[in-house]
């Protein structure tokens, strides 16, 4: 197991967003290293559900379920399917999305270009790596992975050099080679950084999976419950916002040409916003934590209103 270090990202906020009280349940529906569980158990005389899909997660977690007899569960698996795995309503959901520092800092997981390993990036231990799509896709596919998921003006030349160059089996490979494809930026951001996010969020289809997790836990909280996610990546951050505004009532208004919608057809809001601008991390933070930069947590209340995604499934 890594023994890197992982510091909770807003886990101030984060708390304060679900405030957990005694005999409440609360979903850390990625457990990571626990700092967030932590505070959770610290705050109130709760139960926590643990949820992660990486095997050394789950092994951290049952680590510390061992010093709170009754109080933590652990289960391993997806938060897409997070309803199934926790199967029982819930006071609190929190998501803590994105790559942990001991993932990043674990040379043998293949998440960073900083260090040489194997290229692989996968949280679970099962599905295609990051080196199975760098080696298989064409180039059109490549080019329009890393534009989309890795938001890369230099995706076509990106994707040019890669199949110029496969296969690779190397991270410091896959490194050397988007820095060759693409000219000399100076805004001290590595060049391979954009693409080696796509490939992590194509391999672990994590945005497919917020989408599953964020319908999960509305299925799963109770009414008065609290959701909280924190999301890095801006393509996550505009999915939560978008669900919850959806979720809350807060659809565009139709065009005065297009005919009146039946008020009586309208599904009644499932959530209600905390607020609508999402909490960031203060400058102590930032300068404790660097890698707390792009974090944004926004944060909502269940209403007694059903599930959409229930509706949706019937």
């Amino acid at each position: 197991m890594s023994g890197g270090t992982h510091i909770s990202v807003l886990r101030a906020a984060l708390l304060s967003a679900i405030a957990p009280v005694d005999g409440d349940v609360v979903v850390d529906a990625t457990f990571g290293r626990g700092g967030h569980t932590a505070a959770f158990l610290a705050a109130a005389a709760c139960r926590v559900v643990a949820v992660d899909r990486d095997p050394e997660a789950i092994a951290a977690a049952e680590a510390m379920a061992a010093r709170f007899p009754g109080r933590l569960d652990v289960r391993h698996g997806r938060f897409g399917d997070l309803d199934r795995l926790v199967g029982t309503p819930a006071d609190g959901v929190a998501f803590d999305l994105g790559v942990s520092s001991p993932q990043i800092d674990d040379p043998a997981r293949g998440f960073s270009f900083r260090a040489d390993g194997p290229l692989d990036m996968r949280m679970g231990s099962d599905g295609p790596s990051a080196a199975d799509l760098v080696n298989t896709l064409g180039e059109a596919d490549l080019a329009a992975l890393i534009r989309e998921l890795g938001e890369d003006r230099f995706a076509r030349r990106i994707a040019r050099m890669l199949v110029a160059r496969r296969p690779f089996t190397r991270t410091a490979e896959l490194a050397d080679a988007v820095r060759a494809a693409v000219p000399p930026v100076h805004d001290g951001i590595h060049p391979a950084t954009r693409t080696f996010q796509a490939l992590r969020m194509a391999v672990n289809d994590e945005l497919g999976e917020l989408d599953r997790g964020l319908d999960a836990a509305e299925r799963l909280l109770k009414p008065g419950g609290r959701l909280a996610v924190i999301a890095f990546h801006s393509l996550e951050d505009r999915t939560v916002k978008r669900f919850l505004i959806a979720r809350s009532g807060g659809e565009a208004s139709p065009s005065r040409h297009q005919p009146a919608v039946d008020p009586a057809s309208r599904r009644k809001p499932s959530f209600r916003l905390v607020a609508r601008r999402p909490v960031t991390p203060d400058a102590e933070e930032l300068a404790a934590n660097p890698r707390a930069r792009s974090a944004r947590l926004r944060a909502a209340i269940r209403t007694d209103a059903p599930a959409w995604s229930a509706e949706v499934a019937a």
